[in-house]
């Protein structure tokens, strides 16, 4: 067999990447050093809202190695906008959402604990902390406002003066009127209020920035961690103002990590460009850990209230949702996208529910800003969906497992009451295999069992869908969008035979170099070393739009099989013309051109090293060289779906929950490499325990993040999990030529809802907030118990 048949789709190939990390020999931001490289350090505010009255920098100018300080009114004063949403949300009388600046470094008020007041540059890292302790600010302080709950209050402390009662937008999605409708004709009627508690992403690697400038070609490069150089560029270029696009570089080489906090624009990597040209010399910040808690994009942080109606046979009749969503001090990248078109959109879930309501409010508070973090949007309506449809079960007295079986769909394509069209899915084949792996009919033995040791033990379902393949570029820009959202491929063939891919996907942890150039070896039929996938130079990669939302293989490797297919027609009219055939009669296959019902052959690298060479071309009919190019544009999102079984067993006298079997069954299309996506499911299936479990990002009255540290905000180690059952189902994707689904965020999409009905379920309760740690399931225990009657 040969080796491209060994390494192609579905061949469970080792990363070939991992050997550079697990020996050290990685290229991360932080790795890298520049000539005469200086070094940042940022000035953060210590009050959640404050007026500036001053700020003094005469004492840390006078600092050793200090080279400059830039505050606010330096940025101003050059003339460069703030960062930017690229998403515009419209409210639901139609008024475009409320916008409060975002400045770079603050101007004359802060607005969260970590905001960025002042910059210093100094030739080493510890003299620019130094001279940061000696910048004198007079602060102002004023109220804050932290509270989700209370900040539409009319005397709640305004965070933005352009955004009355701290109302960012008042957006609505589905059929209010139908919905009504639904719901007077019910039979019952399910309410459930739930939290969907705020998250502090923790990649392995933080956020880094080397901003350097050319003055000799005018020509400005940035290092950064980004998911997406490409659209750092053009937000730095179009909208503050850095310099041209043609003028600026960015460059994200190896990336410890994102999980959609690596998406956005952030203030320092601008400022370090930016100051760079200031210095003349390179400047470099790297977060440390407390900075990272303090000032990346947090996620989730909801607040909802849902209602489900159902006739009496347990048939889903409408769904109606109002959600107070966080955004946090400032608008983030994409903030007003995730919970209003990536929430609202997935509210009907796998099932059949002919009227859907949902009310959105995007609300500003002084908090560090929240925006996509693994999922987006689709865990908070996951949650919600998965949580009350299990209320519902239990309310009913209808078996969990049944009541998604009466109301799942099953027929495609299905037009959702809520924009999406599902285009195909057998959910009911993903649960069924589940519930057999976590051998749900013999739960009530265990369950027994448990009682006996003085346990608690529950079960819990989470049939989860989510929307990826982000995203027909016509559909998002009609929503809102700033930009396209499709991808771009080219597919370098040398005279030797070997290939260099360039992708506009980025790799941060998800194996490209590997599945990538297992697409093409496959295609191809050469060996998997003889690809070469290069990503995340905005000089080497023409445009891309990066990597979130699952979307790489769907969106960023169809753009590659684009590609493929003009590489292929022109090596068959090159073999054609070598053999003397007709083109229509050359077949490729295994590496080989053949002539078809003849024994004549060409090898792979034979026709490459023709195209080189070009000798006879027929003159205007073959050009030399063998290079081609494609942009893909989805015709319609994907949609993974499947549904995950978790177990758990209680201490009734600790609160401490284990998980003792987690089941989950996916259905992802296509698979290129089983092995990398089994472990994308068990790092999604981790974060989403965290969330469930342990993690909680906490700010107290006055605006101080009482989590900022591993002191106070708990991630989930080893021995918080358990061992993963995994298992696939398939249906093939119609809207991209691999069939290909994603699946990098299905785990911490299905997870908590699994978590938290197994909870609830061994507690008997309707409901506990996340994270269901061992002192609120303790106390929701001592709840459940009688009094004593001498108390």
């Amino acid at each position: 067999m040969s080796d491209a048949a060994n390494e192609g789709i579905g061949k469970p190939v080792r990363r070939k990447e991992d050997f550079r990390f697990i020996t050290g020999n990685g290229h991360y931001t932080d790795d890298i050093s520049r000539p005469r490289q200086t070094y940042a350090c940022f000035l953060r505010s210590p009050h959640a809202h404050a007026r500036i009255r001053s700020i003094d920098t005469s004492e840390a100018e006078k600092a050793p190695g200090v080279l400059a300080i830039f505050t606010g009114r330096h940025v101003a004063d050059d003339g460069l906008g703030g960062l930017i949403c690229g998403w515009t949300v419209t409210s639901k009388d139609g008024t475009p959402m409320k916008v409060g600046a975002h400045p770079i470094l603050a101007l004359d008020t802060v607005r969260y604990v970590g905001d960025h007041v002042a910059m210093v540059v100094a030739e080493t890292l510890a003299e620019a902390r130094a001279a940061s302790e000696l910048i004198d600010v007079d602060y102002e302080a004023l109220p804050a406002t932290v509270s989700l709950a209370a900040c539409q209050d009319k005397h709640a402390a305004q965070v933005h003066a352009e955004a009355p009662r701290n109302i960012c937008f008042e957006w609505e999605l589905g059929n209010k009127v139908e919905t009504e409708a639904a719901f007077a004709g019910a039979v019952r009627v399910v309410k459930l209020d739930l939290t969907n508690n705020r998250l502090i992403p923790n990649a392995m690697e933080p956020r880094a920035a080397i901003g350097e400038y050319d003055k000799g070609s005018g020509i400005y490069t940035l290092h950064t961690t980004s998911q997406n150089p490409h659209v750092a560029r053009l937000v730095l270029s179009a909208f503050v103002g850095v310099a041209p696009e043609h003028k600026l570089r960015v460059i994200a080489p190896d990336v410890g990590g994102g999980f959609g906090s690596k998406i956005f624009i952030y203030a320092e990597e601008t400022a370090c460009v930016w100051a760079a040209a200031k210095v003349g010399r390179p400047i470099k910040w790297t977060a440390d850990r407390s900075e990272a808690f303090l000032s990346d994009a947090h996620g989730r942080d909801h607040l909802s209230h849902a209602e489900l109606a159902l006739d009496a046979d347990g048939k889903f009749l409408g769904l109606r949702v109002k959600t107070i969503a966080n955004l946090g001090a400032y608008l983030s990248t994409f903030s007003a996208a995730v919970p209003t078109y990536l929430y609202g959109t997935l509210l009907s879930g796998q099932y059949y529910i002919p009227a859907i309501y949902v009310e959105v409010d995007g609300v500003y508070t002084h908090t560090a800003p929240v925006d996509a973090y693994r999922g987006a949007g689709r865990p908070e309506a996951t949650f919600l969906v998965e949580r009350i449809v299990e209320t519902a079960a239990r309310e009913t007295g209808i078996d969990p497992a049944e009541i998604r079986r009466r109301n799942f769909v099953r027929s495609f394509p299905h037009q959702t009451p809520v924009i999406m069209n599902y285009d195909t899915g057998d959910y009911q084949a993903s649960l069924e295999a589940a519930l057999a792996a976590a051998d749900y009919n013999g739960f009530p033995a265990r369950k027994a069992d448990s009682a006996r040791r003085g346990k608690l033990r529950g079960i819990g379902i989470s049939s989860y869908i989510e929307a990826c393949g982000i995203a027909p570029s016509a559909a998002v820009g009609s929503l809102g969008a700033g930009v396209g959202l499709w991808e771009s491929a080219e597919v370098r063939v040398n005279p030797t035979g070997n290939v260099e891919v360039l992708t506009g996907s980025h790799s941060h942890g998800q194996g490209h170099e590997t599945t990538f150039a297992q697409l093409v070896a496959s295609r191809l039929g050469i060996p998997l070393s003889n690809v070469e996938i290069v990503h995340g130079d905005t000089d080497k990669v023409q445009f891309g739009m990066g990597t979130y939302g699952s979307r790489s293989g769907a969106v960023g490797m169809s753009a590659i099989v684009k590609a493929l297919d003009k590489i292929e027609a022109k090596a068959k009219k090159i073999a054609a013309h070598l053999m003397e055939a007709a083109v229509e009669d050359i077949v490729f296959e295994n590496g080989a051109f053949t002539v078809q019902g003849t024994d004549k052959s060409l090898a792979w690298a034979e026709v490459s090293l023709a195209a080189y060479t070009a000798h006879g071309f027929p003159s205007g009919e073959i050009e030399p060289g063998l290079k081609e190019g494609a942009f893909y544009d989805p015709t319609n999102f994907t949609f993974p779906a499947g549904a995950h079984v978790c177990e758990v067993e209680i201490d009734p006298d600790t609160g401490i929950v284990e998980i003792v079997k987690f089941v989950a069954v996916d259905d992802f299309g296509t698979i290129i490499n089983p092995m990398i996506v089994e472990g994308q499911v068990h790092g999604g299936i981790a974060q989403g325990i965290g969330q469930a479990l342990l993690e909680h990002g906490v700010y107290d009255p006055s605006g101080q993040l009482v989590t900022g540290s591993y002191m106070d905000y708990c991630m989930p180690r080893a021995d918080d999990l358990p061992s993963f059952t995994l298992g696939f189902t398939k249906t093939v994707c119609p809207s991209n030529p691999l069939g290909m689904k994603g699946c990098g965020e299905a785990g911490a999409i299905a997870a908590p809802p699994a978590v938290i009905n197994a909870v609830t379920d061994a507690l008997g309760i309707r409901n506990i907030e996340m994270p269901a740690t061992p002192a609120r399931v303790w106390q929701a225990i001592q709840s459940a118990v009688p009094r004593a009657a001498a108390e």
